[in-house]
C-alpha cells in the first residue's frame, strides 16, 4: 500500500509579496503584480511589462546577502522560498535524518550576461568572419568559471539540498512551464513509495532579462498591452494577447502523513493522486484537443481513485 502524502509547509516569493497569507489575500482582492519592467532597458522590445520580484532579501530568511552575489536571482528566490517553507512546516535538525529528506525543483536556466558575450564576439571579429581560437580565448579571460556554474539549471536545488543537509533524492525538473507542478508530482511519488519521509519540491525561475525577452517575443508570445499592465494577463478572455512574465519561487513541504503527525506538523492538504503524461505533438503547442491535459488529469484521478 502506499504511503499517504501531506503538505506541512508553504513558502514563496513573488512579485505580490513573500509571506504566504499576504500574497494569498492580494489574490482574494484581485490585486496583480505586474508592472514596467525594471531589471532592464525594454524601449527596444515590444512587451515592456512583467511581474518583478521587489523590496525582498535573502537577509529576510537570515541568510547574509553578501554571501549570494555570485547566485543568480531563482537560486536566491528558491532559497528564500524553502527556508519559509521549512520554518512554517517547524522543521529542525532533530526532527530529519538528512538521508530521508530530499529536494525536486523544477528551475530554468539562469540569464548569461550578455554584455561578456558580445564582448567575446567583439574580440573575435576578424572582419565578417568569427575567430572561434579568438573567441575561446576571450571566453577563458573574461568569464568567472565559478559565476558560470551558477546558470546551470540544477544549481537552485543543489543550495538548498545543501542548506538544509537533504540527502536524500534530489533531483531537478527542467520541463518549461509545466516542471513546478511536476516536481511536486514526482517527490510526492518519491514519499508514497518510501525512499524519503520529507521532501522540498516547487520551483523557482526568472526569464526577466533580454534573452529571456527576446526568445519568447520572437514566438510571439508575450502580451504588448504595456499601457495597462495590471490588466495584461488575462489568459480567458477573448482579447488575449499573451502570456505576461513574471518571477520568483513557490516551495512546498511533503511529508508522510504518519511522520507529519509525530511531528505535530500543521497538515494543510492531502497529495491524493498525480498524473504525467506529453502531447508528442509540437515543441509550443499543445493539442488541439488537448489530448495530453486530459490524459494527465485521468491519471491522476486515477491514481486517487476517484472519478469525475
Amino acid at each position: 500500500m502506499k504511503r499517504r502524502v501531506v503538505i506541512s509547509g508553504l513558502g514563496c516569493v513573488t512579485s505580490l509579496g513573500a509571506d504566504v497569507d499576504k500574497v494569498w489575500g492580494r489574490i482574494l482582492k484581485g490585486e496583480s503584480g505586474i508592472g514596467r519592467t525594471t531589471l532592464f532597458d525594454t524601449s527596444h522590445f515590444p512587451t515592456k511589462i512583467s511581474g518583478e520580484v521587489h523590496d525582498w532579501s535573502l537577509a529576510d530568511v537570515g541568510e547574509e546577502p553578501d554571501q549570494w552575489t555570485h547566485q543568480a536571482r531563482h537560486t536566491r528566490f528558491a532559497v528564500g522560498a524553502a527556508k519559509m517553507a521549512a520554518a512554517d512546516a517547524l522543521l529542525t535538525e532533530s526532527s530529519v535524518v538528512p538521508t530521508r529528506m530530499g529536494v525536486y525543483l523544477g528551475c530554468g536556466d539562469a540569464y548569461q550576461d550578455f554584455a561578456q558575450f558580445m564582448e567575446m564576439v567583439s574580440r573575435a571579429l576578424d572582419g565578417e568572419q568569427l575567430n572561434l581560437s579568438e573567441y575561446m580565448k576571450a571566453g577563458l579571460s573574461i568569464l568567472d568559471p565559478a559565476a558560470e556554474l551558477e546558470m546551470e539549471p540544477h544549481m537552485p536545488t543543489s543550495h538548498v539540498a545543501r542548506i538544509f543537509n537533504a540527502q536524500g533524492p534530489t533531483c531537478s525538473c527542467f520541463t518549461a512551464c509545466a516542471a513546478s507542478g511536476q516536481a511536486i508530482g514526482e517527490a510526492a511519488e518519491a514519499v508514497r513509495r518510501g525512499d524519503a519521509d520529507i521532501m522540498l519540491a516547487g520551483g523557482a525561475h526568472s526569464l526577466i532579462h533580454p534573452f529571456g525577452f527576446t526568445g519568447l517575443s520572437l514566438l510571439t508570445a508575450l502580451s504588448t498591452h504595456n499601457d495597462e499592465p495590471t490588466k495584461a494577463s488575462r489568459p480567458f478572455d477573448r482579447d488575449r494577447d499573451g502570456f505576461v512574465l513574471g518571477e520568483g519561487a513557490g516551495i512546498l513541504v511533503l511529508e508522510e502523513l504518519d511522520h507529519a503527525r509525530a511531528r505535530g506538523a500543521p497538515i494543510y492538504a492531502e497529495i491524493r493522486g498525480y498524473g504525467s503524461s506529453a502531447d508528442a505533438y509540437r515543441i509550443t503547442d499543445a493539442h488541439p484537443e488537448g489530448r495530453g491535459a486530459a490524459r494527465c488529469m485521468k491519471i491522476a484521478l486515477d491514481d486517487a481513485r476517484l472519478n469525475p
